[in-house]
């Protein structure tokens, strides 16, 4: 593993220990050239993953840039990041086993807008607000409906028991 510090190729790990949901590995390491200390984890991967662009271009799945889109739509809200991270986790096991190893990218978008709003509404409109690249205020009206037919629904089942 190259030291993020100096660039050099002999790094050692001092530590090894799973996660809390042991999907990972978590190692802390130590650059002997320049003392610099920094942490990797090791991640399961089933099969290599290509995202098929709109564009038709192709580009490897980055797992690092879904979670960085997913925390910009989670900014300031109050969810739990265990709970973040099984979302996340569940999402690419899901892309993985699908048994295609090129993915459209609206694929991976509708998923991640699913478990959004899951974990918190806000986050959800968020994240469908850039994904479906609404321009005007309007274009928040289908989306915002959605949640007061779900809750409109709730209450009918309520009322019907």
């Amino acid at each position: 593993m190259r030291c993020p510090y100096c660039g050099s190729l002999d790094t050692q790990v001092k530590d090894s220990r799973p996660t809390d949901d042991s999907a990972s590995i978590r190692r802390r390491r130590v650059c002997p050239d320049c003392g610099g200390r920094f942490t990797t984890f090791e991640r399961v991967q089933l099969r290599e993953l290509t995202v098929v662009k709109k564009s038709g271009r192709r580009a490897p799945f980055d797992r690092d840039k879904l979670v960085r889109s997913v925390q910009i739509a989670l900014r300031k809200r109050p969810v739990d990041p265990e709970r973040v991270d099984r979302m996340l986790n569940g999402l690419v096991r899901q892309l993985e086993n699908q048994g295609e190893s090129e993915i459209p990218s609206e694929t991976i978008g509708e998923l991640v807008m699913q478990g959004l709003k899951t974990l918190d509404e806000v986050a959800y409109v968020r994240f469908a607000s850039v994904y479906r690249n609404f321009r005007e205020a309007r274009d928040f009206g289908p989306l915002l409906d959605e949640f007061s037919e779900d809750g409109a629904a709730a209450r009918r089942k309520e009322e019907d028991a």
